[in-house]
């Protein structure tokens, strides 16, 4: 899951740019190093996998990222002990994995990874924010076979930028195997582009679900060599909004492929999925309940007209880093950050109905801190706290939402403690950065 951070960032007041979802005024990040200074490790020689020579010292080769010093719960440490090199991966793969800062397995990598490399489906239930992508994308990558050159996993997420982050993730990791070609593609953007890459060849595409299908029925995506295919988010994958296209893109796959199904949420839809197109998978269920367990839940009861002023009185109240907040039309998400700006607070907006072009770019200048505070219909997660802005005519879903969650979600409390959001108070590090608000599943949003 993408993390925001912030460094010393006060508040700014700038004018709304209604176009992209960012503030006129704001500063520009910071220029990255210089191009002749990109691709080289510390030792001096290249980043790609030709130019380290194996050793039993491989590991000094490595260009290793900023420890992560970010707090973390019983979801992602709670482990067996287990070490990436337990798995007998391609030590280019290894080196991918430690230069993502991916020290040790977590346990929905340690349960997933080896049955996946011995070609087993599987179904697994874990949370978001666990380390859900690592766990489907290290077993495919190692599977991976250069000397053929068609496509051989697919990857199939609900979103846009999903996919992108996914793509992102699975290339860094593969940047050392010595070719991998790896495919993103989407609704909302050039088919053109995507006919004349798949021209050439793909070894692993990561897709939403029509456009994908799109292409193959082109006869462009060639997917009946596919040896594995993933399923991210498969509870929403299988939703009415996708389950047709679903079953038309399995049907065009070989029927000795493997799917590795992922879903925080178990309906209807994904058991029947599995009686269908599963064959005898290993089932991984590591919840005890949906939500992490780093993030504390709080409802306000407020009225229509209160939420802003709610949203001013936590913001004075709260020692808030950064803050993510979750409307439900994607016409209150704009409304909603011009009147956070006009408060006095910097604030970007995004959502669906905005170019994929100006969205990349306000998940990258967030995530870089350039501003305080995000506005949008999407979800977030790992230390925080989740407040729940309600109507009078919300509190049965509310209550309906706690039973599903098998979680409390108290009234908010006159003060809150600080040790449940501000990760120093947490662990004592002060480098430490805090995601404010969570969505949970069905949650009645803010619809201010």
């Amino acid at each position: 899951m993408a993390t925001a951070r912030t460094e010393n960032l006060g508040p700014v007041v700038m004018g709304l740019n209604k176009q992209n979802g960012q503030l006129r005024g704001q500063p520009k990040p910071a220029a990255g190093p210089p191009a002749s200074a990109q691709g080289k490790n510390p030792a001096g020689g290249n980043q790609d996998g030709g130019g380290i020579r194996f050793g039993d010292d491989w590991k000094k080769c490595l260009q290793l990222p900023p420890r992560d010093t970010r707090v973390k719960t019983s979801d992602v440490t709670a482990t067996k002990g287990n070490e990436f090199e337990d798995y007998c991966l391609k030590r280019e793969l290894l080196m991918g994995i430690f230069e993502m800062g991916w020290e040790k397995p977590s346990p929905i990598q340690e349960e997933s990874i080896p049955i996946a490399l011995s070609g087993r489906d599987i179904l697994a239930r874990a949370k978001n924010g666990t380390g859900k992508s690592g766990a489907y994308l290290i077993p495919l990558l190692e599977r991976i076979d250069l000397k053929k050159d068609h496509i051989q996993a697919v990857v199939m997420v609900p979103t846009r930028e999903l996919a992108l982050q996914m793509s992102q993730i699975c290339i860094q990791l593969s940047k050392h195997l010595g070719g991998v070609k790896v495919m993103a593609t989407t609704g909302g953007t050039n088919l053109r582009d995507d006919i004349m890459r798949l021209d050439e060849t793909v070894h692993v595409v990561i897709a939403t679900p029509g456009r994908i299908l799109d292409l193959i029925k082109k006869g462009v995506a060639k997917v009946d060599r596919v040896q594995m295919m993933v399923m991210d988010e498969a509870d929403k994958l299988l939703s009415q909004d996708f389950v047709v296209l679903i079953e038309d893109i399995i049907s065009f796959l070989a029927k000795n492929r493997q799917i590795l199904l992922y879903s925080a949420t178990f309906p209807i839809s994904v058991q029947k999925f599995m009686v269908k197109h599963l064959q005898k998978p290993y089932e991984i269920n590591l919840m005890e309940e949906l939500t992490l367990k780093g993030i504390t839940q709080f409802y306000a009861y407020v009225t229509e007209r209160q939420k802003v002023h709610c949203l001013n009185t936590l913001f004075s109240r709260l020692q808030i880093n950064q803050s993510i907040i979750f409307c439900n039309s994607t016409q209150r998400v704009e409304l909603l950050a011009k009147k956070i700006t006009q408060l006095g607070y910097s604030c970007f907006y995004i959502h669906a109905k905005m170019m994929q072009e100006y969205r990349n770019r306000v998940f990258h200048d967030f995530r870089n801190g350039l501003c305080r505070n995000l506005v949008c219909t999407g979800r977030f997660g790992h230390l925080g706290l989740a407040i729940n802005l309600i109507t009078s005519e919300d509190r049965f879903n509310l209550k309906a939402i706690e039973e599903q969650l098998v979680t409390d979600i108290k009234p908010i409390p006159s003060s809150i403690d600080k040790s449940l959001y501000v990760a120093e108070y947490h662990s004592g590090s002060g480098d430490c950065d805090v995601e404010e608000v969570e969505e949970k599943p069905h949650r009645p949003q803010d619809s201010t």
